[in-house]
């Protein structure tokens, strides 16, 4: 097999084990956190928001710190994070909220949603620069 076939065997295998352990974890969160009929859907709002939380940590140690493994952002970034995440199940559920009669509910999770994940990502970012960077890396990669 060639260098780069076999580069991309292994970042396709990563990705899967990733993605496999990822849904796992959303799963386990879905079965503890029922949505009940109508009501808010709290298990896939804790799994993007804390999703997103984790791949704003990711990215600094990544992007930033730059002492990553190579097949770290695949694996825990479009595999583990990709898998654990589920903006598709938040939109029909915002969508099924309205299609039932509960417009504030549905355009509540909607737009709270969308602005916890980006504050998530945020508070990942900014926490773990001042935690994990030396002072003269915190503004972000040069």
């Amino acid at each position: 097999m060639t260098e780069p076939r076999r580069h991309g065997a292994q970042v396709l295998a990563v990705i899967a084990i990733g993605g496999v352990l990822g849904a796992a974890g959303r799963y386990g969160i879905g079965l503890a956190l029922p949505t009940p009929a109508s009501g808010f859907p709290w298990g896939t709002f804790i799994v993007n928001t804390t999703g997103c939380l984790l791949i704003g940590i990711l990215m600094v140690f990544i992007v930033d710190a730059g002492s990553a493994h190579r097949l770290a952002r695949p694996f825990v970034g479009v595999g583990i994070l990709g898998g654990y995440t589920t903006f598709s199940t938040y939109t029909v559920e915002a969508q099924s909220l309205l299609a039932s009669g509960h417009p504030e509910l549905a355009f509540g999770y909607l737009f709270g949603t969308a602005a916890a994940a980006l504050a998530a990502v945020a508070i990942g970012v900014t926490a773990t620069r001042a935690l994990a960077l030396p002072p003269d890396r915190r503004g972000g990669p040069r």
